[in-house]
C-alpha cells in the first residue's frame, strides 16, 4: 500500500511516466496512434492499478475497451507497448520487424512495468492477451505476493496444433498473417520471424512446469472454444495446477457457438461480445471469491434461488462484485450439478 509521501508525489510521478514514454515513442517513431502506450489515469492513486500487455505483433489498442471499463470503475490503467512492437518501418521478409527473440527481454519489461504500476495505487492487477497473457502468467508466478490477481485472455502456452509447435521450435523462417485488412489500415505487424514466437513457447513451457508446485497470484483464465491459435488444454491444465494452491483462481471457456476468436478483446478484431468480456473481467477484479464459492453460488441457483438470496445465505455479498450475476449466468451449472451428483449422468 502506498505511504503518505508516495501519495503526495503521485501527480509528479504519473506526469513524468506519461511524458517519458511519449518522448521515447516519439523518437522511434511508432507506427500509428493505436501502437502507442495508453494510460488511463485518475488524479490520485487508486485502490488497484491494472497493467495490461497486448498480444504478439499487435499493440496497446487491444486493451482500450477493457481499460476504459476499468478506468470508469475507479482504477488506474496502464497499457504499455510491448518491446519491439508497433514501430514504423518497411517491415517484410527481407526486413522483419524488430521483435525480441530472448524471453529475458519480455520478463525484464514486465518486472519494470510492475514496479511502475506499484507507484500509482495500492494493488496491481496484471493482464494480457495471447503472448501478453503469457507474460502476465509468468509475472503472477514470479511475483506472486506483489500481484493482486491476473487476467489471462487466451494466453499462448503452446499452439492448438502440435505440428505448429514443432515448426516453431525448429525453423527460423518468416511468417505473414493472412488478413484482408488493407496494409495502410493494419495497426500491428503483418508478419514476423518464427524465432520471435518461439520465445512465448519457451515461456509457456516454463509457466506450466512452475505452476505444478509454486504459489501464484490468483488467475482468471479466459478461453474460447473457437480459438484456432492456442491450446485450450494447456489453459485447463494451468488452472488445475494453480487452483490447488490459489483457490481464488477462476476459469471460463466461451462456447464455440459464440464464435469468439483468439483476438477476443475487441469488436474490431471479431468479438461482438466485447462488452460481456469486459463485464466478467470487472467481476473478477472487484470480487474476492474462491472458485469453490463461485460453484456454490451457481449450484444453489439451480435450486430456484436468486443470486442475491444465495450470497446472503453464504454471507459473501460484500465480497461479490455488482457484475458477478452476469458471470454466474455464464457458468456451466449443469456440469457443476453432475460433478456433485454423478448418478444423474446415468439418467
Amino acid at each position: 500500500m502506498l505511504n503518505f509521501f508516495s501519495r503526495l508525489g503521485y501527480p509528479i510521478t504519473s506526469l513524468n511516466l506519461t511524458q517519458r514514454v511519449k518522448s521515447q515513442e516519439d523518437k522511434l517513431p511508432v507506427k500509428n496512434a493505436g501502437c502507442r502506450s495508453q494510460f488511463l489515469l485518475h488524479s490520485a492513486p487508486t485502490s488497484k492499478v491494472c497493467l495490461f500487455f497486448h498480444g504478439f505483433t499487435a499493440a496497446p489498442y487491444q486493451f482500450l475497451p477493457m481499460g476504459r471499463t476499468l478506468h470508469q470503475a475507479g482504477y488506474n490503467v496502464l497499457i504499455p507497448r510491448m518491446p519491439g512492437h508497433g514501430q514504423a518501418g518497411d517491415w517484410n521478409r527481407d526486413n522483419p520487424p524488430p521483435l525480441p527473440t530472448n524471453p529475458d527481454t519480455y520478463k525484464q519489461f514486465g518486472l519494470d512495468w510492475l514496479q511502475k504500476a506499484q507507484t500509482l495505487g495500492d494493488r496491481v492487477v496484471v493482464g494480457g492477451l495471447s503472448g501478453g497473457g503469457t507474460l502476465a502468467a509468468w509475472l503472477a508466478l514470479e511475483r506472486a505476493k506483489e500481484i493482486d490477481r491476473a487476467l489471462l485472455f487466451a494466453p499462448y502456452l503452446s499452439s492448438s496444433n502440435k505440428v505448429v509447435d514443432l515448426l516453431v521450435k525448429t525453423f527460423n523462417t518468416y511468417f505473414e498473417w493472412i488478413d484482408d485488412t488493407p496494409p495502410d489500415q493494419v495497426i500491428g505487424y503483418e508478419g514476423f520471424m518464427v524465432a520471435a514466437l518461439r520465445v512465448y513457447l519457451d515461456m509457456g513451457k516454463e509457466i506450466l512446469k512452475r505452476s505444478k508446485d509454486q504459489p501464484s497470484a490468483p488467475m482468471f483464465i479466459v478461453s474460447t472454444e473457437a480459438d484456432k491459435a492456442v491450446s485450450i488444454t494447456d489453459h485447463q491444465v494451468l488452472f488445475e495446477n494453480i487452483l490447488k494452491r490459489q483457490p481464488k483462481s477462476w476459469y471460463y471457456e466461451f462456447d464455440r457457438i459464440l464464435n469468439i476468436p483468439h483476438t477476443m478483446l475487441t469488436k474490431a478484431e471479431g468479438n461482438k461480445w466485447e462488452n460481456l468480456l469486459n463485464v466478467i473481467a470487472k467481476a473478477y477484479v472487484q470480487s474476492d471469491l474462491t472458485w469453490a464459492e463461485v460453484e456454490e453460488i451457481a449450484y444453489r441457483m439451480t435450486e430456484g434461488k436468486t443470486f442475491n438470496q444465495v450470497v446472503a445465505e453464504l454471507k459473501i455479498a460484500d465480497r461479490a462484485s455488482p457484475d458477478m450475476p452476469a458471470f454466474i449466468t455464464l457458468v456451466d451449472k449443469r456440469a457443476i450439478v453432475l460433478k456433485r451428483n454423478p448418478s444423474l449422468d446415468q439418467v
